[in-house]
C-alpha cells in the first residue's frame, strides 16, 4: 500500500521521481522469488513508460504505476512467440486447415495436433498430461495418449490408469522400444482413428543423462510435434532453471534448433505468493507458462492469469 507514496501529484514525472517507488517495487518482486535481473527489467519498463508523463493527482500516479507494472509483467509472462500456446485454438485451427477448402477432399487422414511432454522424473509429468487430456476432452476434442516412456518400469501402467479414468485411448508398445518409433506409430494410429490430438509422454530424464536426452531430441526431430511442453515444479529455484536450460540445449542441439514452446508449472497450489518462479522461467527461456497445476484432481489445471500474478506479487 505504501509503495508509490513518494511521488506527489500534478507534475511531469522525471527519472528521479520514480527512484523511490521503483526501489520498493524491486524489493517486493525479489522477496517473491523473482530473479534480480528480471525485477530490474520490469522496473526499467515501468520507468521508461512513465518518465515525461504529467500526473494530475497523487491517486493517478499510483494508478499509472500500477498499470505500467501490469504491462511490464505481462510482457515477461507473454513473450513474443511464433508458436501457438492457446492449445484449444491451435488444435481447432490445425484441424480446420487440414479438412477445410476445395483441395482437401479425398486427401489422406488429417494429422493430429501433437503435444510432447518433457521433464525429469517426479515433477508430475504424467499427471499433467492426464489433466491436459481431460481439459481437451471437456472442450470437445478427441485426444489419444501415447506411452513413449519406454524406459521407466511402470510408466505405461501408470498412464493406462489415467486413460481408463478419463476414457481416452492409450497407444503403447511396451518397454525397451525406440520412443521415437512408438510416437510415430501412435500419431499414424491417431490419424486413422480420427483423434485430433496426441499427447506424448516421455521418459523423465535427468537433464545430465546423455543417451536419454539424445533419444528425446531424436523423438522431437523425427516427429515434429506442434508443441513441446516442459513440466516442472513451481518452487524449484535455481535447480529448475538448470533443468530447463539443459533440456532446451538438448533440443536445440538435435540438428533442428527446436526450442521448448511452453512451460507447465506443477504444485502451483503450494506456492502461496512465490509466483516469481513463473516470471523468471519465462524471462530466461522466452517460453510462456501454458498451464499451472493447482491440485490433485484432473480439473485442477488452469491458465496463468496476469492479474492473479500481479495480485500475489503485490498483496
Amino acid at each position: 500500500r505504501g509503495l508509490f507514496e513518494q511521488v506527489s501529484g500534478n507534475k511531469v514525472l522525471t527519472r528521479s521521481d520514480l527512484d523511490g517507488p521503483l526501489a520498493d517495487v524491486h524489493r517486493s518482486l525479489t522477496s517473491k522469488n523473482v530473479a534480480a535481473d528480471v525485477a530490474a527489467e520490469i522496473c526499467e519498463g515501468v520507468r521508461s513508460s512513465l518518465v515525461g508523463r504529467r500526473m494530475a493527482s497523487f491517486g493517478r500516479v499510483k494508478t499509472a504505476v500500477r498499470r505500467a507494472l501490469e504491462v511490464a509483467i505481462e510482457k515477461v509472462l507473454r513473450p513474443a512467440h511464433d508458436r501457438d500456446v492457446d492449445v484449444l485454438n491451435a488444435v481447432a485451427a490445425k484441424r480446420e486447415r487440414q479438412t477445410g477448402g476445395f483441395f482437401r477432399k479425398g486427401a489422406e487422414e488429417p494429422r493430429p495436433y501433437v503435444i510432447v511432454m518433457i521433464g525429469i522424473n517426479g515433477v508430475g509429468k504424467s499427471t499433467s498430461l492426464a489433466k491436459i487430456a481431460y481439459y481437451l476432452k471437456s472442450n470437445g476434442r478427441n485426444p489419444l495418449v501415447a506411452a513413449c516412456d519406454t524406459f521407466r518400469s511402470g510408466a505405461v501402467e501408470q498412464l493406462n490408469v489415467h486413460a481408463k479414468c478419463l476414457d481416452v485411448p492409450l497407444y503403447h508398445r511396451g518397454y525397451a522400444k525406440d520412443p521415437s518409433a512408438v510416437a510415430k506409430a501412435a500419431i499414424d494410429h491417431a490419424a486413422r482413428e480420427g483423434n485430433d490430438v496426441v499427447l506424448v509422454d516421455t521418459a523423465g530424464r535427468m537433464q545430465n543423462n546423455v543417451p536419454l536426452m539424445r533419444a528425446l531430441s531424436k523423438l522431437v526431430t523425427e516427429n515434429s510435434p506442434d508443441l513441446v511442453l516442459f513440466v516442472c515444479e513451481a518452487l524449484v529455484g535455481n535447480d529448475g532453471m538448470d533443468q530447463l536450460k539443459m533440456f532446451d540445449r538438448a533440443l536445440r542441439t538435435g540438428g533442428h534448433g527446436r526450442a521448448i514452446d511452453g512451460i507447465v508449472l506443477t504444485k502451483f497450489d503450494t506456492v502461496s505468493d512465490k509466483v516469481g518462479a513463473a516470471l523468471t522461467m519465462t524471462h530466461v527461456t522466452g517460453s510462456p507458462i501454458v498451464f499451472v497445476g493447482t491440485g490433485q484432481k484432473y480439473n485442477h489445471l488452469k491458465k496463468l492469469g496476469v492479474q492473479s500474478v500481479i495480485k500475489s506479487l503485490f498483496s
